[in-house]
């Protein structure tokens, strides 16, 4: 078994809201002087520039998965998870036709640029990214799942886009959570019990470089979505935990 040092929740400049210093070439630096070993990017309703990180981490010991942030049609957000660009490249199509038709508002949202490996600019995303696709939550995960990803409600302790606060509750069927930085695992279990019932990671939603948080930690095989799936299920020898509390907290008994 191997153990990677992982944050599955990183954008790139496709993503309004993420800094121009979010390039491929410094998202690979940052995540590796970080001493993080797998990442996922994660860019909203978007996957352009996955391909240029992919490329900017060859030949490094940094694992890029394919991933979305997706915007449902409740405006929850819900981390995509794929293990190739063939995956997420069918998800974009299906995403692509559900997603309203309307252009950017640079001045109010801010750029969304498709770069290439070395962070050089190739074109403008035109559309405005930050929407919600014509996807209900649970029909989402099930597309997800159905092509082979792995779908994950994303901080869903915050206010704004958050699974929480926008439902209420939290549905079944989901295989983990994901909490924002601002939580611990043990907190959260307190203050939403629900969440102590599932597997659960933390990503730094990272928007600047030095947004990197690599507390989620992956024991497996290989850093593919099977072998996540796994960690997450503590099935065959793999785990996963957050070094934000003890494993064994009482309050948190999947941690």
């Amino acid at each position: 078994m191997k153990t990677f040092r992982a944050d599955l929740h990183v954008h790139t400049v496709l993503s309004p809201c993420a800094s121009v210093e979010m390039i491929p070439p410094l998202i690979v630096q940052e995540a590796r002087q970080n001493g993080i070993q797998l990442i996922a990017i994660t860019d909203h309703n978007a996957s352009a520039n996955i391909s240029a990180v992919m490329e900017a981490a060859r030949g490094t010991d940094l694992v890029v998965l394919p991933g979305m942030e997706l915007q449902t049609k409740e405006e929850v957000h819900l981390l995509c998870l794929f293990d190739t660009l063939e995956q997420v490249f069918s998800w974009q199509k299906q995403v692509d036709s559900l997603l309203p038709n309307l252009p950017n508002n640079i001045e109010y949202f801010g750029e969304q640029f498709v770069v290439d490996a070395t962070g050089d600019f190739i074109r403008r995303e035109e559309r405005l990214l930050l929407n919600s696709v014509n996807l209900t939550l649970d029909e989402a995960a099930a597309q997800v799942t159905a092509l082979g990803g792995l779908a994950i409600p994303a901080h869903i302790d915050r206010s704004a886009n958050g699974l929480i606060a926008i439902l209420g509750l939290i549905p079944p069927g989901f295989e983990a959570l994901e909490l924002s930085r601002h939580i611990s695992p043990a907190e959260a279990c307190r203050k939403h019990p629900q969440v102590a019932t599932y597997p659960l990671i933390q990503s730094g939603d990272v928007h600047l470089l030095d947004g990197f948080l690599g507390t989620t930690y992956f024991q497996v095989e290989s850093p593919t979505i099977a072998e996540l799936r796994l960690a997450l299920a503590r099935k065959e020898g793999r785990s996963v935990w957050v070094t934000a509390t003890p494993k064994t907290d009482k309050n948190c008994p999947n941690l």
